[in-house]
Order: C-alpha cells, then structure tokens, then sequence
C-alpha cells in the first residue's frame, strides 16, 4: 500500500487504481514548497475536520481532479455551496462502500470550526478497509479509549497518527494509540509545521522503537510503502 506525504496532516493512500487524499493543506504550509498541488493525485478527498490546515486545498484540488469529497455532513453542505457537487457525507459511527472499499467515520477529540467562522460539525478520523488491506487515520485528536474499538474490529496495515503535541497527541500519547489500535506501523503526522508543534524526530522515532512500534517520518513529497 503506498502513501505519499504532502506534509502537515496531508497524505495521499493508493489503493487499487484510486488515490485517497486526507486533509490537503498544502500551499500554506512553508516545509512542503517542494509539493506542486497542482499535481497532486485525488479520487477522493477525505477530509477530517473544519480547520484550515486540513482543507485550505480541498476545493481547487476536487476541481481539478474531479474526485469526490468525503467528510462530515456540514462540511460536505459547506463544499455543496461553493458548487462542488460530488460530495458524500458521513456522520459518526457510519460508513459506506465505495468503489476502492469501505469507510468509517470514527470519533476525535478536538474542535472543528470552517474558515469563515460557521460550524464545522465534528471532528473525527476514518478507518478505511479495502482488499489490499486496512488503515486508520485519526485525525487531530487526543488519546481516546474509543480507538480500543477500532483494534477490536479492523485489522491494520498501518495507522495515521498526529504526533506534534500541543493542539493533538505527542509522542506518548500516539504510542498508546498504536497499542489501543493494535497496529505497530504508524505515519507521523501534524507536527513542526507550526512553532507550538515543533518535535524532536529522532527521539521520536526512538521512543516508538523502544516500544516495539515504528514510527515513519517523511519528508513533503516523499512516498513509502505499508
């Protein structure tokens, strides 16, 4: 299963002849000016939560690529208005087949507000299941005792996890999330693009291979396997 970083939250999953993109905030962010959004690759759009830092690029790419954006309900309602018809809305605890597999909308604590100031819905993480294997992005959220379900029901090739601290988990906190999810291969992610979420990466990764688990840091544009 292969997965392109576009940094921050953004990452891009290939699972059979489609691309999944979560979260595209990619020309605001200063340590991803090596991306060219204009080429980046999307079928569909998942997007986790309202903020700006997970959707400043949502529209301009669907756009482009056609790909369908799937999210809560009121930021689906919110895409719908600014004339981006191929939207699919989910709520909490729900999920549908689509062409490439299943998804799950599950639970994250954070807030959720869209760039203008209206309501965002809530925030929440996807579990995508598929015949090339399975995967859990959490979105921005903290630990929660809600992913202890999602070890109990899915399989995982590998979690999607943030790790920079201060508005998300850290280090520890991701640690404990891959062992509530039951997976050992986690992507970093939500961390050094802003000053409060600076890390330290190297001790990072080695507090997650001290605990049997390995953590994957990629640089904007770079791809690796799961």
């Amino acid at each position: 299963m292969k997965v392109t970083y576009y940094g921050h939250a953004c990452f891009a999953v290939e699972v059979g002849a489609k691309t999944l993109l979560f979260d595209p905030f990619i020309a605001g962010n200063q340590l991803a000016k090596a991306v060219d959004k204009r080429a980046v690759p999307a079928s569909y759009i998942l997007i986790s939560h309202a903020h700006f830092d997970h959707l400043a690029d949502a529209a301009e790419i669907a756009r482009r690529t056609g790909a369908t954006i799937i999210s809560n309900y009121e930021i689906t309602v919110w895409f719908g208005k600014q004339g981006l018809e191929k939207v699919h809305p989910l709520n909490h605890g729900g999920a549908h087949n689509f062409d490439f597999g299943r998804v799950k909308l599950v639970n994250a604590i954070h807030s959720s507000s869209l760039p203008d100031g209206t309501y965002g819905g809530n925030p929440g993480g996807f579990v995508v299941e598929s015949a090339e294997g399975n995967f859990y992005y959490s979105g921005d959220t903290a630990l929660t005792m809600d992913m202890k379900l999602i070890g109990e029901s899915s399989r995982l090739k590998f979690a999607a996890l943030p790790i920079g601290d201060n508005f998300t988990m850290g280090t520890d906190d991701a640690i404990k999330a891959a062992d509530f999810v039951r997976c050992n291969h986690v992507l970093g992610l939500h961390f050094n693009t802003f000053a409060p979420i600076q890390v330290d990466t190297q001790a990072a990764v080695a507090q997650f291979k001290a605990a049997g688990k390995q953590l994957r840091l990629l640089q904007p544009g770079e791809s690796c396997d799961f």
